[in-house]
């Protein structure tokens, strides 16, 4: 079993590495243009600058031979030096216009990358977000991302004239000196074994350096989330020691993988120097050779300075297609990542779901549903529910914690799928809807409060984006914020900032309270959505339930307080994932022993205090 896991792996990241390549021509929709008109410009450039080694040769060859004679013109030597700069001047027009449309191309294909990811994990379901963790997906966004299109710019501006100016001066250095040209023999695979050898080595170094930064950005996320909670408890020196530590964890591994990728360049300057040298000391025995034996056509001056340039062309040239190769290898973990992104399929989608069918009415059943997190768990965190709920009734749901009370109602929207049995809304499984149908129908204000940044009007706007103004009063109302809202200095434009952290806890649940209640739902489930605020307000928010303007609507309340249920038409006592108990308040202090214990210890509290 063992030797299979290896072996599977391996196939695996390959298919993701193809898969990834391939998604690169959808991200350059809007930008294919430029691209194409990239290699034109970097064969123009690639023409003008094997031209002028050619021109520097006659320079030199002109100056060498006709100086201080009779023949010297100086007319000539400016003809060839102002043929000289104009093909500079030509160099660098193409040479803004490759980089211009370079950079549009690669700024383009980065941003349609990110966008493809963004929407990506958007269509992706809770069970998938849990398997990547939050930290590794803003990795993944972000830096990995980064690092793919720093190829792509890379790739596009230079592999595609390192292999014709390798080839052209090449075959130009031959043609030159076909001896002296042997030393590519030598010089060439030098290069191309050192590049291979430590990009290969390099590839583990920065997959494990990638692995480091997920946790740091991680750690990152929840210690700037959680910063008021490291006040209260006097922990920065705890935060900033471990901080320390995974920083210097990535500082560690970025070394590590960047430290062999540094003995690059001495070794190809070695390299290139070395055959710089053996051409000048090679062409200068042959040049003066030559002029002793007086042979006709032999090597010049110029044609000796033309050469050493085509040497650098032909050595660079290898060079930048070979760094192009070990960037490949090297964003190959990023390019395997990002693939397994897109690889991902959701674990719940809506594709055999009817785009006509609506959430008729608030009813809700659960027709022997169990369900477990993980195929390979061997306990169900619930099990065998069978329970109905009417239109328009008020089930209040309470237990102990980690009864699965909220996993409950979180299969009511599909945030889950129930891995046995079957869940209906309004009637019909919700299978059969299409999500957005679904959970137009299904309000819910999850137990983690979350607001965006913008302002209050933004937030509560978001249950309904066509809300008017009116309704948004009304619905800030009925969830008791409407008074906090207006002793604001801007009311309902006040910015919120990242996360709400202008507001209480208290502040923030009935905000999202505001937010459920707008969208005027079928069913409206409230995760203990009432934990932060006084008993006070709780109860003008339970008697605003109770209103004229939610009689239809099915309500769903999980909590732990039994105040902020009793009124409730029905309450569900969970144990374990199971249903213990069923019935009024009245009737489960008389039949229900968890629900009296509750009762009993809530009673004690509140006589203490």
């Amino acid at each position: 079993m063992a030797k299979k896991e290896k072996t599977a792996k391996p196939k695996r990241e390959k298919g993701n590495f193809k898969r990834g390549l391939a998604m690169f021509w959808s991200f350059l929709k809007g930008y294919r243009i430029l691209t194409f008109l990239t290699p034109f410009t970097i064969l123009f450039d690639v023409y003008i600058e094997l031209k002028l080694p050619e021109i520097m040769g006659r320079v030199t060859d002109y100056i060498m031979y006709h100086a201080g004679t009779d023949s010297f013109v100086r007319h000539d030597l400016n003809m060839l030096l102002l043929e000289m700069l104009g093909y500079t001047l030509l160099t660098l027009v193409v040479g803004y216009f490759t980089a211009r449309f370079v950079a549009i191309s690669a700024m383009g294909f980065g941003a349609n990358m990110r966008s493809a990811i963004f929407n990506k994990v958007q269509d992706l379901s809770f069970d998938n977000i849990d398997k990547f963790k939050v930290g590794s997906l803003i990795t993944r966004t972000i830096s990995d991302t980064a690092r793919i299109q720093s190829l792509f710019s890379t790739t596009l501006s230079v592999f595609l004239k390192g292999p014709i100016m390798l080839g052209v001066a090449l075959k130009k250095s031959i043609s030159i000196s076909s001896e002296m040209s042997k030393m590519f023999y030598y010089a060439v695979p030098g290069i191309v074994i050192t590049l291979v050898a430590l990009g290969m080595l390099a590839v583990p170094l920065f997959k494990a350096m990638l692995g480091k930064m997920d946790t740091f950005n991680g750690t990152l996320r929840g210690n700037i989330s959680g910063m008021r909670v490291v006040k209260a408890f006097v922990r920065e020196d705890y935060e900033r020691a471990q901080f320390e530590k995974i920083n210097t964890d990535v500082a560690k591994a970025n070394i590590k993988a960047q430290s062999l990728i540094i003995y690059i360049s001495p070794i190809i300057m070695f390299i290139m120097y070395g055959c710089l040298i053996f051409s000048l000391r090679r062409g200068s025995t042959t040049i003066i050779h030559d002029a002793l034996a007086g042979v006709e056509g032999g090597l010049t001056y110029g044609r000796l300075t033309e050469f050493t340039s085509y040497i650098n062309q032909v050595l660079s040239s290898l060079m930048v297609v070979l760094m192009v190769f070990v960037s490949m290898v090297v964003a190959r973990a990023s390019i395997i990542r990002v693939a397994e992104v897109f690889r991902e399929q959701p674990t719940i989608n809506d594709d055999d779901g009817d785009p006509a069918l609506t959430v008729k009415d608030g009813s809700v059943r659960f027709d022997h549903v169990s369900f477990k997190y993980s195929a390979q768990a061997e306990e169900n965190i619930l099990e065998d529910i069978n329970l109905t709920v009417g239109s328009g009734e008020m089930l209040g749901i309470i237990g102990a914690t980690g009864s699965a009370k909220s996993t409950l109602v979180n299969l009511i929207p599909r945030l889950y799928d129930a891995t046995e049995g079957s869940v209906y809304v309004g009637g019909e499984d919700v299978k059969r809807y299409k999500f957005k149908n679904l959970r137009d129908g299904v309000s819910v204000v999850l137990q983690q409060t979350m607001l965006f940044s913008g302002t209050i009007k933004d937030n509560i706007r978001w249950g309904d984006p066509d809300a008017t103004d009116e309704q948004i009063i009304e619905a800030a109302k009925a969830a008791q914020a409407h008074d906090f809202i207006m002793e604001k200095e801007n009311g309902y434009d006040t910015e919120l900032g990242q996360g709400g952290n202008t507001v209480s806890g208290g502040q923030r649940q009935r905000l999202c309270l505001a937010r459920a209640f707008v969208k005027k739902p079928k069913i409206l489930i409230l995760d203990d959505t009432t934990s932060a605020v006084d008993t006070e307000t709780d109860a003008k928010i339970r008697a605003a339930l109770r209103a004229e303007a939610f009689s239809g609507i099915t309500k769903i309340i999980i909590a732990q307080r039994i105040t902020s249920i009793m009124d409730a038409d029905r309450i569900l006592v969970l144990d374990n994932g199971k249903i213990n108990g069923m019935g009024t308040h009245e009737e489960l202090l008389k039949t229900n022993d968890i629900y009296h214990e509750i009762f009993v210890s809530q009673q004690e509290g509140v006589l203490a205090q």
